[in-house]
């Protein structure tokens, strides 16, 4: 028992530490790569050195704020989908797939409705959209029974209906269109600190929270009747992971847009390497999401570069297979090896 224990706190150790060098490396090629490429020295000089002109202003100004903007979503989206996918016992949650990204951008919608564009009331009503999602999906699945699969379907449809209405608004409000229409697509083109900094606070304030929840969320995921039988509170802890979660996902949201899909391809992937502890799937899924989302948006700056592909376009088309692929190994609920 011993030994396993050993071997399991090694593997956990490479690949957190693997796991930090490869998100610094991506970071590294984010702030190198572009319509002007620094080199890594000129990338110190210029941070540490201080050096002027134009390329200090870029680097400084947009691809600074833009490369810490796709890290801290990767890493609040990945967390959210894994707390989700424990919450409600299915692997196929996602705040994407669900329908959080969608309240979350119905939040924002209608912040832009009323002339709010950045600060941190777009901020609260992203997250204020994201919870009320989530507690309708909760409420839906206790009160009907659902199947894992029906959740997921239920929670389809309704993403569906918060588009639809997020898009009825734009429709009739076309200077809202204009203004929500990156935001949409999801990507970092018009991130700022301005637009960053209240959204930052949030993400690593929930992100703290939850690592210091991990043997409540272990036990939560157990099923209601263990949970309560080793003296859980189990209605008070839900809450406050559907809440948190929520907070995540509304946080990256009103900055980065509807991303959508990470919060299911990098929990599955990271399980599949650590096991479902949430001791180390937490702080794994925070490194490999914000790892997995700079690499997506550095990838989208350069693949038809000088033109820029929304990194949400090329998220979507990695997701949209994966999805599918887990959605036959999960079948009825059930999963097929």
């Amino acid at each position: 028992m011993e030994k396993e224990f050993a071997a399991g706190r090694r593997r956990f150790l490479c690949l957190l530490w693997g796991g930090v060098g490869v998100c610094a490396a991506i970071t590294v090629l984010s702030l190198c790569l572009g319509n002007i490429v620094f080199t890594p020295r000129e990338l110190f000089d210029i941070l540490v050195g201080g050096s002027a002109g134009m390329g200090r202003s870029i680097l400084l100004y947009a691809r600074l704020p833009r490369t810490f903007g796709a890290l801290l979503a990767g890493a609040a989206l990945a967390v959210s989908g894994a707390v989700l996918q424990s919450i409600l016992a299915n692997k196929l949650a996602s705040p994407g797939i669900i329908g959080v990204n969608a309240g979350a951008g119905l939040g924002v919608t209608v912040c832009c409705a009323f002339g709010v564009i950045s600060g941190p009331r777009v901020s609260l009503a992203a997250f204020g959209g994201s919870l009320a999602t989530v507690l309708v999906i909760f409420f839906f699945s206790r009160r009907t029974g659902a199947s894992k699969t029906t959740v997921i379907l239920g929670g389809v449809a309704l993403n569906s209906i918060l588009n639809a209405i997020c898009e009825s608004i734009t429709v009739l409000d076309t200077e809202v269109a204009m203004l929500s229409i990156d935001f949409r697509v999801g990507g970092f083109s018009s991130v700022s600190y301005l637009r960053l900094a209240p959204a930052a606070g949030i993400i690593l304030l929930a992100l703290a929270a939850l690592l210091t929840l991990c043997n409540e969320l272990d036990v939560a995921g157990l099923g209601d009747d263990t949970a309560r039988g080793v003296g859980l509170s189990v209605g008070k802890y839900r809450m406050i992971f559907l809440a948190l979660a929520a907070l995540l996902a509304g946080a990256a949201v009103s900055f980065a847009g509807l991303l959508g899909f990470v919060g299911l391809i990098v929990p599955h992937f990271v399980r599949r390497l650590s096991g479902s502890e949430s001791g180390r799937l937490l702080p794994l899924c925070a490194i490999f999401g914000a790892g997995f989302v700079t690499l997506c948006d550095t990838a989208s700056r350069l693949i038809f570069a000088p033109y820029e592909l929304p990194v949400g376009i090329l998220m979507s088309v990695i997701g949209g297979p994966v999805f599918l692929y887990l959605l036959m190994r999960h079948k009825g609920g059930h999963r097929r090896d």
